[in-house]
């Protein structure tokens, strides 16, 4: 089975009638017929955007720990001012839930800080490579007699 006729069988209707079964990212559709996309053929990989992102998980780790403290300094004397009451109980165990959630936000913003970093500073050093390598073979303009 010829691949347009597997795609049509499993896509079926995709297509207008005599056409082959065409894919596109994302649900949108390439801008010309003719296949490929659109957009900017000069694409460039910025540093700037992921490490702004690695500090903006930063923060949120720094003030995820902050709130950590705060919810032990909030606790504190909680379970003796409460004795004897029903909640007493109930407000332990929420205490063990919010822990382990904000500590799970924070490790993972940790986590993400460093790794959001290393991409931007990985795409970088490519970009700065690639136009080195395109500067180094790609021939020297004509220069204009007169």
């Amino acid at each position: 089975m010829a691949l347009n006729a597997a795609w049509e069988e499993l896509f079926g209707g995709t297509a207008p009638p005599g056409q082959p079964a065409t894919m596109t990212l994302a649900g949108v559709p390439a801008p010309d017929s003719g296949g490929g996309g659109g957009g900017n053929a000069n694409l460039k990989a910025d540093v700037g955007p992921w490490h702004e992102a690695g500090n903006t998980a930063g923060e949120l780790r720094a003030s995820t720990a902050t709130s950590l403290t705060d919810l032990d300094t909030a606790n504190d004397g909680v379970s003796g001012g409460t004795a004897g009451f029903d909640s007493s109980g109930a407000l332990t165990e929420i205490l063990g839930t919010w822990k382990a959630r904000l500590t799970a936000v924070r490790d993972e913003c940790g986590r993400l800080e460093g790794a959001l970093k290393s991409t931007g500073r990985d795409f970088g050093e490519r970009e700065t490579a690639t136009q080195r390598k395109i500067a180094a073979g790609a021939p020297a303009p004509a220069r204009k007699e007169g």
